[in-house]
């Protein structure tokens, strides 16, 4: 109960303080499923696109992090091809404070600024790292294609 409770506000939250670039509402009136998308920076690879992503909260919130899951392909050295994003908030750094704001901000701030840093795929955080502006080309056009 205190899981309904606590997500639940957060929602109300995010609802009456926005988080700029980002949309976030329930599946289907279930709080503990949620659809997001950001719109990214017009100063990031991957400007003009906007990336789908699911985020599934455990029954035992706020014990236990939510799961995210990238439903849009991304050339991102941080998200996988299953759609995983590797985030330490959302892994080991855990803490019952954070909350569903802080999580989307890091989660915004990863996808506008790829870093080749604790990479989840491996070759294009070295693509990243040796040649930029092909992967900047890469990261364009798969956002004009997937995004």
């Amino acid at each position: 109960m205190t899981a309904l409770r606590r997500i639940q506000r957060e929602l109300k939250d995010i609802s009456s303080n926005p988080i700029p670039g980002i949309v976030v509402e329930p599946k289907d009136d279930n709080v503990f499923e949620w659809k997001c998308s950001i719109k990214a920076d017009s100063d990031s690879p991957y400007k003009g696109g906007t990336f789908n992503f699911n985020l599934s909260l455990p029954a035992n919130y706020p014990f236990k992090a939510p799961t995210v899951t990238f439903t849009t392909k991304i050339y991102h050295p941080g998200i996988n091809d299953e759609g995983s994003i590797c985030v330490p908030i959302l892994r080991d750094e855990w803490k019952p404070a954070v909350t569903l704001s802080t999580v989307l901000a890091i989660i915004q701030e990863k996808v506008n600024n790829p870093s080749p840093d604790d990479p989840f795929e491996p070759e294009i955080a070295a693509q990243l790292k040796n040649e930029k502006t092909k992967f900047l080309a890469t990261a364009k056009e798969w956002t004009k294609k997937y995004a």
